[in-house]
């Protein structure tokens, strides 16, 4: 018998049965069991189709290619920048990998100089700590002004939503330009430091709530009467 123990987006613990059936194939913060998947950690039961998945409640960002993330420069060599972006280790963005041409010795502190904050795209990353980025691509640029919100990295995706429908409502009721990165780092930048703050507390508001089903149209109704916010310390 195909049976699914538990719901979507509840919070489970390790060793507690998902599901049960051949029907169901285990990925990543669970493992099958015999008949059965179980989870490994602790974390917000995530089923796509009949894959069930653990995503971890909280935890370090580690770094997927394609991931876009949103980092800042502590160190500049010959060859290019080292950055933060929130993982264990820190990312490479090599002059190659840059948005523009750079002749080679030429002061890298005219494109990245040290804090600034980039947003930019993981090309590699291996088991051996190597973390390479780029900042060619779409949207892939240093982000001047605003302000950076440091989110666990698990909870990005509700922050975002299905198909991005959470972030555009976002933007469209605040006026802001957004930003999230894979690694957990919110970028918001608006008109007024009042909207930057509506943005503030309704991803706050978001990461406290992200296990609660219908949260999307929570976050939709708190914007449209955005005297909420005041009463959020």
């Amino acid at each position: 018998m195909t049976k699914l123990l538990v719901k979507e987006h509840e919070i489970v613990v390790p060793g507690e049965d998902l599901a049960e059936g051949m029907d169901y194939l285990p990925s990543s913060g669970s493992y099958r069991d015999k008949d059965k998947i179980v989870a490994s950690k602790l974390g917000i039961v995530s089923v796509n189709k009949n894959i069930v998945k653990v995503i971890p409640l909280a935890g370090r960002y580690f770094p997927k290619v394609d991931d876009v993330v949103i980092g800042k420069v502590v160190d500049i060599g010959f060859y290019g920048w080292s950055v933060d972006i929130g993982s264990a280790y820190p990312a490479t963005l090599s002059i190659r990998e840059a948005t523009e041409f750079i002749d080679r010795g030429e002061n890298l502190t005219k494109y990245y100089d040290y804090g600034d904050i980039i947003a930019a795209k993981v090309v590699r990353a291996t088991r051996y700590n190597s973390i390479d980025i780029t900042t060619k691509g779409p949207g892939l640029k240093k982000l001047t002004g605003g302000k950076i919100i440091e989110v666990t990295p698990s909870k990005v995706p509700r922050m975002i939503g299905k198909q991005g429908s959470m972030i555009s409502m976002i933007k469209e009721s605040t006026g802001c330009n957004l930003l999230i990165g894979q690694n957990g780092r919110v970028w918001v930048k608006g008109t007024s430091i009042e909207n930057e703050n509506l943005v503030t507390k309704t991803i706050m508001k978001i990461e406290e709530e992200s296990h609660i089903d219908g949260l999307t149209d929570k976050i939709k109704k708190l914007l449209e009467n955005k005297k909420w916010i005041n009463l959020i310390k």
